[in-house]
């Protein structure tokens, strides 16, 4: 058992008794909830036999006082419960992930599956059992946008990618800053929530609203409509106990001053107001209820990150996006937006509509807001996308713990190259096989043949994966690995598009435009192709990959090229040739067909399609062996 496995096995057992006895302290407040609310009622009715009144409504307040006490402890319990069970889900699924059962996990990344990307389709980085499944720990909207955006953006130059190998190497060794990252991105609702909506609504300004002729008039009237329904009800009150209880009115005279019709009209007058571009605060009103919880979760997210120094520039440059110039922090500020948030959102229930009547709290949350954005708004973005980058950065990070023997590439400039020792696919597991890799100048294509199934695919994709992971700082499958900064293309997996009337053939010559157009433009083109033109006869494909080979073969470019045509390799013995040949073989045994998937130097020296026929129980009228 790796040291990973192990310290999520212990920490996974600790949620669990934590999990166990957190349970047990909230049935403990539910029994005595439900014994406080019997004992006062007993106590309150036996008060009140004994015609003791006052020591009666005393028992009667003293048990609200205490079950509105222990209603708030069983809340911050069970607040408690779902972080904890929170954590427990996130060690649970870091063992799952080392046990290779990572493919059962449901975020898969759906929504950035894109057929027309340049690789990341062909190389399953989004998708059922994709690198994206298999590395996720992003929970919130942006934090998910990031990591799509550094697994499918080329960097722009080999400092950002030490950078972030930098920080993806300090963050693997603070789990307890990761899984805690992780479990307060769990809590959130609704983990997809689009947040452009919030972020144009920060930068929209409501100046009108915030003029001094303006708000102090709210205030005032506001003000004056309050005591004056105060004072109304006050009398009501008073009413009603003196025709109760066959006794005087009781209540001071002060409270008879203002005639009863005066917050009669002040009431009505606001209401008039309230009316007055109530779509607009409405909007912003909703927004804001909208993204209540969002909120939350985004405080607590930056108060543990503020807690926390880190030693990478990479990190310290983003956490200086996270105070203000008077120095203060980002959750500070969040923190005084959610309380707003967290009072807008308290408006769903039956009073709202008669205290707002009264107090115009529309138009004070509408101040409140207002004055927020305009402090804070700009920042707001910039905050949020801090938290979503360190998300990103975790998840690689999660490679750099779990894999502790894989390396950090290196990045090499001038002439383009890959080298690599012991290159495995990253997603395959106990199952992957290993090979050597040297590609440079003066040669510049690697041409692969070999019989069906022998493992042309998965190692280009080998390759793929990994300099996807290279670029993104991450670690690679590999013993070492030396790569240069290139514009990754891929054409390896296309079918017919009936909607477009696309043939699959088509398809694929579309895909090789836009290679070739990216060449032309004197891009360093890095080009996976999987048995090109194989939507065509042999000898137009033979032809065509011939003359596609010259064309992207040029200064610069490094390509992969997987075929079934052997006499492609013809290519590779000319004097100047910047091809080289490699093959993937098979053996057979026992009237049984077998692979190695070991990368061999040369043109393959065997076929198999016609023995693979055979075991599927077809005919092929001969009566020779695979040759």
């Amino acid at each position: 058992m790796t040291s990973s496995l192990k310290e999520y096995e212990k920490r996974k057992g600790k949620y669990s008794l934590l999990l166990k006895k957190q349970q047990k302290r909230i049935e403990n407040i539910n029994t005595l909830q439900v014994a406080t609310f019997i004992l006062g009622l007993v106590i309150s009715i036996i008060t009140y036999t004994l015609r003791k009144n006052y020591l009666s409504d005393l028992v009667v307040l003293v048990t609200i006082v205490l079950l509105c006490y222990l209603a708030n402890l069983h809340k911050g319990m069970e607040n408690r419960k779902k972080y904890i069970t929170a954590l427990y889900e996130v060690n649970e699924a870091s063992i799952k992930r080392l046990n290779g059962e990572w493919k059962s996990f449901e975020d898969i990344g759906e929504e950035f599956i894109d057929e027309n990307h340049n690789y990341s389709y062909d190389l399953d980085i989004f998708g059922k059992g994709s690198l994206f499944q298999w590395i996720n720990v992003s929970n919130t909207y942006i934090g998910r946008q990031k990591l799509k955006e550094i697994l499918t953006e080329k960097p722009e130059n080999e400092q950002k990618i030490y950078d972030r190998q930098s920080a993806v190497k300090e963050l693997g060794q603070k789990l307890y800053f990761r899984q805690r990252i992780e479990a307060e991105g769990k809590i959130i609702n609704n983990n997809k929530q689009n947040l452009k909506e919030l972020f144009s609504w920060m930068k929209e300004r409501n100046n009108y609203i915030l003029k001094k002729q303006v708000v102090w008039p709210l205030r005032i009237l506001s003000a004056i409509t309050s005591v004056a329904t105060l004072t109304l009800i006050v009398r009501i009150i008073d009413y009603m106990l003196a025709a109760l209880l066959d006794t005087g009115r009781s209540a001071p005279k002060i409270f008879y001053l203002i005639p009863y019709y005066v917050p009669v009209f002040l009431t009505f007058i606001q209401g008039i107001i309230l009316w007055i571009k109530r779509e607009d605060r409405m909007k912003n009103l909703i927004i804001a209820e909208r993204y209540n919880d969002s909120i939350k979760t985004y405080r607590n997210m930056l108060k543990h990150i503020e807690k926390h120094k880190f030693k990478s520039e990479y990190i310290v440059n983003l956490y200086k996006n996270l105070y203000d110039n008077d120095g203060v922090n980002a959750s500070k500020h969040i923190d005084d937006f959610s309380k707003i948030c967290g009072s807008i959102a308290s408006r769903r229930n039956m009073l709202y509509s008669i205290v707002n009547s009264v107090l115009m709290l529309e138009y004070h949350w509408t101040i409140s807001v207002e004055k927020w954005k305009r402090r804070c708004g700009e920042d707001f973005e910039k905050w949020i996308n801090t938290i979503g980058e360190l998300e990103a950065l975790c998840s690689i990070a999660v490679i750099k713990y779990d894999n502790p023997c894989w390396t950090m590439p290196k990045v090499v400039t001038g002439s383009s190259k890959i080298i690599g020792k012991n290159i495995g696919h990253p997603l395959l597991g106990e199952k992957r096989v290993c090979n050597d890799l040297n590609l440079e100048e003066p040669y510049r294509v690697m041409l692969i043949t070999g019989s069906n199934m022998s493992g042309k695919s998965t190692f280009m994709r080998t390759v793929g994966v990994n300099i996807v992971l290279a670029y993104a700082g991450a670690p690679v499958c590999a013993g070492e690995f030396y790569c240069t900064i290139m514009d990754l293309y891929s054409c390896m997996r296309v079918s017919d598009n009936l909607g477009k009337s696309i043939s699959s053939f088509y398809a694929e010559i579309l895909k090789i435009k836009n290679i070739v157009n990216a060449s032309k433009e004197e891009k360093r083109v890095l080009f996976l192709l999987d048995e090109i033109f194989k939507g065509t006869n042999s000898k137009d494909r033979h032809t065509g990959a011939m003359i596609l080979v010259k064309q992207l073969s040029r200064e610069g470019n490094l390509g992969f090229i997987s075929t079934h045509d052997l006499e492609l390799g013809e290519m590779g013995k000319s004097k100047d040739s910047k091809i080289k040949n490699y093959h993937f073989s098979e053996y057979y045994r026992d009237n049984k067909i077998y692979f190695d998937y070991k990368l061999k130097a040369g043109v393959s020296p065997t076929k198999n399609a016609m023995y693979l026929m055979k075991l599927a129980g077809i005919e092929t009228g001969e009566n020779n062996e695979a040759n």
